[in-house]
């Protein structure tokens, strides 16, 4: 298939790091939005992309653009794409959508037309109608319909990337792991190959996602090989041969060991041993030493690194005045225990921040869900590791 538009989506805030992958991976940047990044490449190019992306949501490869003003203009603008080229007869398949026109109140109603053209289509061509579905483990079709512009994809990833398969038991509130990957890219975090001695430290790990996602950089380990299904699989034409090629290429790109220490503790019992069981899940459980402690009794060894805490920060978990001793709690710890480090706080209260009692020397904005967040960062020199009665 020739070369189309290619819309990489992600979560808001995390285009920068996307777009600095994206790069790296030698792809172009056509275009970006608050929530994805638009390159160009063939079919194939998207297996490369869901294999090596760590904070791309869902790779969508473009079939055609086109205006339509109420359901039955869809119909028949989506009949007129060669179906039967990309879905097999015998196939399943399944559409998602995002819907903004003033003439469908539910999208649902939008996804059934564009099921039903796609299907009558392929029966006309082929003699029998595939199955459809919600489940996204099959072929899965994006349209995106705002007013009268529509845009038609194949989702070649299916699931969403950030469904690594490695978090089986993901605890309370957890970080979706891509967005713990742009946190650790936003954080310069590359497995310690820009510091001397270097060492990653996670207290409040929960189900250690953080960690996890640190360890797979620190071994340039590509995501992607931990899932064995993605929509571009159950696609006419997909070459296994291909496929199997990229994994064993991705697989020697990959590092044996780090030469750093990635350290992930948490004071519940039963937060370890998901976390220790999700790294194991993953392949990385022997990089990481796991730890039942509350974050000041962390050890931080000597040398260098980053320190990063993700909180909780009383949307969802907790209330806010309960909190804020944590977080004076977090500003001595680092204080007092992480000379030479790099501090980063992850949250999305500005006020319990200000507990930490330090300026931030760059504030770089995330969405956790519909959550504004910052990752805080914080330059811990030897001065700033006076006592509390210091200050």
């Amino acid at each position: 298939m020739k070369r189309r538009k290619i819309l990489v989506t992600c979560a808001k805030g995390i285009p920068p790091f996307l777009k600095q992958e994206l790069l790296g991976l030698g792809f172009p940047v056509l275009s970006d939005t608050v929530a994805g990044i638009e390159t160009e490449g063939t079919i194939e190019d998207t297996m490369r992309l869901n294999l090596y992306l760590r904070t791309g949501h869902r790779v969508l490869f473009l079939l055609k653009e086109f205006i339509a003003a109420d359901a039955d203009a869809l119909y028949r603008a989506v009949s007129d794409v060669t179906w039967e080229d990309h879905i097999d007869e015998n196939g399943y398949f399944s559409v998602a959508s995002s819907v903004d026109n003033p003439t469908i109140r539910d999208s649902r109603y939008a996804n059934v037309k564009c099921k039903d053209a796609i299907a009558d289509r392929i029966r006309e061509r082929r003699g029998r109608r595939p199955d459809s579905g919600p489940a996204q483990d099959g072929v899965v079709v994006n349209l995106y319909w705002k007013e009268d512009r529509c845009s038609l994809y194949l989702d070649t990833s299916g699931e969403p990337l950030s469904r690594r398969n490695y978090r089986k038991i993901p605890m309370t509130a957890p970080m979706q792991e891509t967005l713990a990957a742009a946190v650790l890219l936003a954080a310069g975090w590359n497995g310690g190959g820009n510091v001397s001695n270097p060492h990653f430290i996670n207290p409040m790990c929960g189900s250690g996602t953080l960690a996890i996602e640190a360890a797979l950089i620190a071994l340039n380990r590509a995501p992607g090989l931990l899932r064995d299904n993605y929509g571009f699989m159950h696609l006419k034409g997909f070459s296994r041969p291909l496929w199997d090629g990229l994994l064993e290429e991705a697989k020697k790109k990959s590092r044996d060991t780090t030469g750093c220490r990635l350290i992930a503790t948490d004071i519940k019992k039963e937060a370890v041993e998901a976390a220790r069981k999700n790294a194991e899940n993953a392949g990385v459980e022997h990089l990481i030493e796991f730890g039942i402690s509350d974050y000041s009794g962390t050890a931080v060894p000597e040398g260098s690194g980053i320190v990063i805490l993700n909180p909780e920060y009383g949307e969802r978990m907790g209330k806010t005045e309960d909190l804020e001793g944590v977080y004076e709690g977090i500003g001595d710890f680092f204080k007092q225990k992480c000379k030479g480090y790099t501090g980063y706080l992850f949250t999305g209260n500005p006020d319990l921040a200000k507990k930490v009692g330090l300026k931030a020397k760059k504030r770089t904005p995330f969405f956790n869900g519909r959550i504004e967040c910052r990752l805080l960062e914080y330059e811990l020199y030897e001065g700033s590791r006076k006592n509390k009665q210091d200050l």
